[in-house]
């Protein structure tokens, strides 16, 4: 329409004398249809865009008003209440992966605790505050309440980098959901409610499925959103079932997420990468946990809150933009209509999510690179076998994905932790040089050895369309890295590909053992061989676990 109309318009203003009586018609077709003005009037468009002396003429203009009739709620937003509080999960792989996938993140949240910088942001606003019946923060003697204890739970899950991950259209770590999962279901079960861990693992799997659902097809990274944004929806959800919420109040808290400030993804990206990457889940949780509750204590949401032209997420925040070029010298040569692209769906709510999430068992790296980090350690094993070392490598080529390029691809200095454990060069050259890469890698010390920036600035990155393809295949959602080292000598060894890194769903059999031999680390930095062996004795036996209390299971990982 719009085309048809500016293109006829400019037809007409070939003739003269005509322009004051195209340029109505122009605007009117032009902000017809934006998603942004309702505006019915031709004669009301602003001419902002035009030239002085073209708008010299102005009417009055009529307004309508905006409709206070309240919509029905946006379907979105039905169709994740319904699930939350419907739909029941009978998948035997969703349920033992979201077993391990809780031991694995309560020991990633334990491993956080070791870190100065973790610890000091956590515990509550006012020093020596205990909350009677509130939630217990694992590896802690805190006591907090539900909203400032998924602040305290995110945080440590997600401090290092080594918890889940999924990847598609967005990218994300759907465990990050339990900072508010445990926090609820652990104070309700103190005030003598019936919660236990198999409603904690129901509340994961959801939230895995809604977060990650959300993410298959819909890029909030192109629109300068961080993926927590999903954190705050899914745990949202998932706490509103668990305080009981009925559809109405859970549609509604899950339209007050929508309409809460989101997260920019700045903080993840040179030059502004920093340590709010590793406490953005913990707020995400913490402002899901309050947001619920304001909902139980009477607060209403917003119908179409995504939908609602102007004022919506999509028009507010989720924009796509089309450009229309005018060529006819009397109007500016682009005219920039921006529009609210509504979310897509790949697939229907189920268990997809859960049974196919990635494990970070090897490596504390980000997901993207961990394939690489694997290659780097083989290709090191390879160099120590022929009595070579970093030093005579000569340039290192990573063929890797699209999304790796964006997101962790950086040269020049690397100012923290942050920076280090998001880019790929690092985590390639630490491993080719000392053989390893744990969470200590990535600190001040570590990074201060010249020979790590050096082998860095021999390092680039290709990429390479097949792997970004099987990326977002939804039957292999590889995670493909390849390396090819050139030697000083001019020697080049054979390169080195793994699509797949050890905590992929086609290794899990592999990775399983490994993972748990990851949760023993974390939990021996912080309990004695007797509490280990209870730890271990308890979370192994599936059947008993499901029926535990979710007090009695994070009183397991509470220190005195």
């Amino acid at each position: 329409m719009l085309r048809a109309s500016a293109s006829l318009s400019l037809r007409s203003a070939t003739k003269p004398g005509a322009v004051t009586n195209v340029l109505p018609r122009i605007r009117s077709a032009a902000i017809s249809s934006s998603a942004g003005l309702i505006n019915k009037s031709p004669r009301s468009a602003t001419s902002s865009f035009l030239p002085p002396t073209i708008s010299a003429a102005r009417t009055m203009s009529t307004h309508f008003g905006e409709s206070a009739i309240r919509p029905e709620p946006d379907q979105v937003v039905q169709d994740i209440a319904d699930y939350v509080l419907s739909y029941k999960i009978e998948s035997d792989v969703a349920w033992e992966t979201a077993r391990l996938c809780l031991i694995d993140t309560i020991g990633c949240g334990l491993e956080g605790l070791r870190f100065p910088e973790c610890k000091r942001l956590i515990g509550p606003v006012v020093e020596g505050t205990i909350v009677p019946n509130g939630t217990k923060v694992p590896g802690t003697n805190y006591q907090l309440d539900p909203i400032r204890g998924a602040f305290n739970i995110g945080t440590i899950i997600r401090w290092l980098d080594f918890n889940d991950c999924f990847l598609a259209a967005e990218w994300g770590h759907p465990s990050d959901n339990l900072g508010a999962i445990l926090a609820v279901a652990d104070h309700l079960a103190r005030t003598g409610q019936k919660v236990t861990v198999k409603d904690v693992l129901e509340g994961m799997i959801k939230a895995h499925e809604i977060q990650g659902c959300l993410a298959l097809l819909n890029s909030f990274n192109r629109v300068g959103l961080d993926h927590v944004v999903l954190v705050k929806v899914a745990s949202t959800a998932v706490v509103s079932k668990l305080l009981g919420l009925n559809r109405d109040q859970t549609i509604d808290a899950i339209s007050q997420a929508w309409a809460d400030g989101q997260s920019l993804r700045t903080y993840r990206h040179a030059p502004n990468t920093g340590s709010r990457k590793s406490w953005a889940a913990g707020d995400a949780c913490s402002r899901a946990v309050n947001l619920a509750y304001l909902v139980k204590k009477g607060e209403k949401g917003m119908p179409s809150v995504l939908t609602a032209k102007t004022w919506g997420f999509y028009d507010v925040l989720f924009k796509a933009s089309t450009y229309y070029p005018f060529r006819h010298p009397a109007i500016y040569s682009l005219l920039a209509i921006h529009q609210g692209k509504p979310f897509e769906f790949q697939r229907p709510y189920g268990s997809y999510v859960m049974e196919n999430v990635l494990f970070k068992i090897s490596y504390p790296a980000e997901f993207h690179a961990q394939t690489a980090v694997e290659a780097a350690h083989t290709i090191h094993a390879k160099l120590k076998a022929t009595g070579k070392t970093s030093d005579d490598i000569k340039s290192v080529r990573i063929r890797t994905q699209e999304a790796a390029v964006r997101i962790i691809d950086k040269q020049g200095p690397l100012d923290n932790f942050a920076d280090r454990d998001h880019a790929i060069s690092y985590m390639v050259a630490y491993p080719l040089i000392f053989g390893e890469l744990t969470s200590e890698s990535y600190t001040d010390k570590s990074a201060s050895d010249p020979r790590i920036d050096a082998l860095r600035s021999k390092t680039f990155c290709v990429e390479d369309k097949a792997f970004s393809v099987d990326y977002h295949d939804p039957e292999k959602r590889s995670i493909g890295n390849a390396l090819l080292v050139e030697l000083n000598d001019g020697t080049v060894l054979d390169e080195v590909s793994v699509e797949y890194p050890v905590g992929h769903k086609r290794r899990r059999a592999e990775g399983t053992p490994l993972l748990f031999a990851k949760f023993r680390r974390h939990i021996g930095h912080h309990f004695d061989e007797t509490h280990q062996k209870k730890i271990l004795d308890t979370v192994s036996d599936a059947k008993s676990l499901w029926q535990l209390g979710a007090d009695k299971f994070t009183d397991l990982f509470v220190k005195a």
